[in-house]
């Protein structure tokens, strides 16, 4: 029998204090003359049920009766065995089944009550706890004292059964139904305070689990169903695949001998395990084994990329997709016995990998892969530069034609299957032409093909960009053939420097057209050579009365980064806007004006014009930027990508349709400029990066 641990203290105090006579309890009466009933103290308190308690007064021995507070609210327990130690003191034994409360006094001369009530040390005991040896749902029975005490029960695991839910409660015992989840272990019983009072049993309360004898079939195709049989499989919640797939929905039959489960499609082999109610797992002994497809075939032997491939076989639902070496290709279709797959363009593999929703694979048969066919070089002879007509079969499968001893290969990508056009690199030779298919594979051509040495300029080195009155120089080889250079809009250049066959210095002219133009050099025979470069510089300014900011007067009236500067090597026209720092990311701003403070607009419309600005980048390629216009139509931002170093000034730009709401980024655009009554100016579109660059005339321009 276990018993409360302080019960000794307690016996250790009361006996302090009917020694020492203190520690009682004050009462109603107080002692007025000789005949009077009067209680002056009482006590132990907290005492013991079964011991004493002391009455301290005046003509105590008149007392008739003591009356003690019941265990249950509204009962009381009537003491009338009265030790009489003298007429001062009286003592009584406390009932077992006396409770917490006032005491009364019964005397000749009406009832005295304490003022004070009378507390209980009590003991909480368990004594025996049947059966040791039980299944969730049945009742478990612990006898012991003062059960009536406790407000939970709790199994392993913080697995708690409250008051409300006991099947019965005493003094000397409670009852309780053991719930699904409890797990073997002993239990606690908790008088349910704040810090409570915990008894732990001594006896070991053993949860029956269920048993796992066997299942059938043990080989099996996911998606069907498979019997597991046991004992008490009812405290099964689910079944437990490999690859920790779990099953919750199982079918049990009367006697909870056997439950059926359907085997998802992504569990793999291994074995199973039945999961307990209480988050137990039970293993069984041998491990389930999942159906593959099998009798696989494939159509075509010989597949072209891109095509399709149909695999024939049986089980094939359980794939879950197909691999041609490391790239996957795209299903179409599939049943239980065929499947349409894409065969990945870049794909070589000699098979396709079926990988099932359990993640195990099956090679199909081996297939090839359709090769172009080269029947034809047209013409076998040619010079270099020209153009090279390759006819045969399947060549929509090529990307790249490698001639002989060119520096480079070219790309192509043929859009017939027997033709197609490709220049010959001027420095190629005669040889064996190579062409390498989408897959990387790897044909030759039929025959040779004889390339003569080319009777056009060669262009080995040119810079990218180059600006009005600037020197291009161009290197390269047979350059002495050029008979003009003609910049676009059919500029003549009219002043060179050197000229040789390796050099060829020529001035561009100040009237070439800027931006990104096709430069075109001309030889005697009449033969073209064209090569992309971009002429820097700045447009005209059509109507200097619509730039709004010059920074010579139409200055800003705000801006967090950048300033005016007027460094003559700089400088364009004046005053200018410099930008020279790291910037970081979200909110920068440049310059920026509202109220339509020299914001001249009459005329202009967003389907016809565009803001202009000049640009002189010092340093690398700049973050996007953005423009904003905002009035009472709303809020909208045009996106400006990056800007590139050219060399010098130039012109970007930004047509009105460009601007839009949600921060450039909407659909909805800048319906009228009349309206822009708020702020307009220069930001970052929010990246962080370094910026060194000159701008100036931000202006409104028609471009249409």
């Amino acid at each position: 029998m276990q018993t409360h641990k302080n019960k000794w203290y307690s016996w250790l105090i009361i006996f302090i204090l009917i020694i020492n006579g203190g520690l009682y309890t004050g009462c109603d009466n107080e002692e007025a003359v000789d005949t009077s009933i009067v209680l002056k103290a009482f006590g132990p308190s907290p005492a013991l049920r079964g011991g004493e308690l002391r009455f301290i007064g005046s003509n105590l021995d008149k007392v008739t009766a003591v009356v003690f507070q019941g265990l249950t609210s509204g009962e009381t327990v009537e003491v009338s065995e009265i030790e009489v130690v003298n007429e001062r003191e009286i003592r009584v034994t406390i009932p077992q089944n006396a409770g917490p409360g006032k005491v009364i006094l019964k005397t000749p001369q009406g009832d005295i009550q304490t003022l004070t009530p009378l507390t209980f040390s009590e003991p909480i005991s368990i004594s025996s706890i049947t059966p040791t040896t039980l299944r969730a749902g049945q009742i478990l029975t612990v006898k012991g004292d003062y059960l009536n005490l406790i407000k939970k029960v709790i199994f392993v695991d913080n697995v708690e059964v409250e008051s409300k839910d006991f099947v019965s409660q005493s003094r000397d015992q409670l009852q309780v139904r053991v719930p699904d989840e409890a797990q073997t272990g002993k239990i606690i019983l908790s008088n349910g305070e704040e810090i409570p009072i915990e008894i732990y049993s001594n006896e070991v309360i053993n949860i029956i689990l269920p048993t796992f004898t066997e299942f059938s079939p043990v080989t099996v195709k996911p998606g069907n169903n498979i019997n597991i049989t046991g004992t008490n499989l009812d405290l099964v919640a689910g079944v437990k695949f490999g690859g920790d797939k779990i099953v919750d929905e199982v079918i049990l039959n009367a006697d909870s001998t056997q439950i059926t489960v359907n085997v998802p499609l992504e569990a793999q082999d291994d074995t199973l395990k039945l999961i307990t109610k209480s988050g137990l797992e039970v293993k069984g002994n041998k491990k389930l084994i999942t159906v593959m497809p099998s009798n696989l075939g494939v159509d075509p032997r010989t597949v072209k990329n891109g095509h399709t491939l149909t695999i024939k076989g049986k089980d094939l639902d359980l794939v879950a997709s197909i691999k041609f070496g490391d790239i996957e290709g795209q299903i179409n279709a599939k049943s239980e016995t065929e499947i349409s797959v894409i065969v990945p363009e870049t794909a070589n593999s000699k098979v396709a990998t079926l990988v099932t929703f359990s993640t195990k694979t099956i090679d199909t048969p081996e297939f090839n892969y359709v090769n172009p066919t080269i029947t034809a070089l047209s013409p076998n002879s040619l010079m270099a530069g020209s153009e090279l007509t390759v006819t045969g079969s399947d060549l929509d499968l090529i990307r790249k034609v490698i001639f002989p001893s060119a520096a480079k290969t070219v790309n192509v990508e043929p859009s017939s299957s027997t033709s197609f056009v490709v220049n010959v690199p001027t420095d190629a030779t005669s040889g064996i032409v190579k062409f390498v298919t989408v897959n990387g594979t790897e044909i030759s051509s039929p025959s040779e093909l004889t390339v003569t040495e080319a009777d056009i300029p060669v262009i080995t080195s040119i810079p990218a960009s180059a600006k009005p009155g600037q020197l291009l120089v161009i290197q390269g080889t047979k350059l002495n053939l050029v008979e003009s250079v003609i910049f676009q809009n059919n500029v003549k250049a009219t002043q060179f420097g050197t000229r040789s066959a390796t050099l060829l210095e020529v001035y561009v002219p100040e009237n070439a057209a800027k931006g990104a133009v096709t430069l075109k050099l001309i030889t005697f025979a009449g033969k073209e050579v064209s090569v992309p470069i971009t002429i820097s510089g700045t447009d005209p300014i059509t109507d200097p009365s619509y730039v709004f900011f010059d920074f010579d007067g139409k200055n800003s009236w705000w801006g967090s980064y950048g300033k005016v500067e007027n460094d003559p090597a700089l400088s364009l026209s004046g005053n200018y806007f410099r930008i020279n720092q790291d910037l970081p990311s979200g909110w920068v701003d440049f310059f920026w004006r509202n109220s339509q403070n020299d914001l001249k607009v009459t005329g202009v419309t967003v389907d016809e014009w565009a803001i202009k600005m000049d640009v002189n980048v010092l340093g690398g390629t700049t973050m996007a930027f953005k423009f904003r216009l905002k009035g009472t139509d709303g809020d909208f931002w045009a996106i400006i990508p990056g800007m590139e170093n050219r060399g010098g000034w130039y012109t970007v730009t930004i047509p009105l349709t460009d601007f839009k709401d949600n921060d450039g980024y909407g659909t909805n655009i800048l319906p009228n400029v009349q309206n822009i009554t708020q702020d307009f100016g220069l930001a970052t579109a929010g990246d962080a990066g370094f910026v060194n660059m000159c701008i100036d005339n931000v202006r409104f321009e028609k471009i249409r």
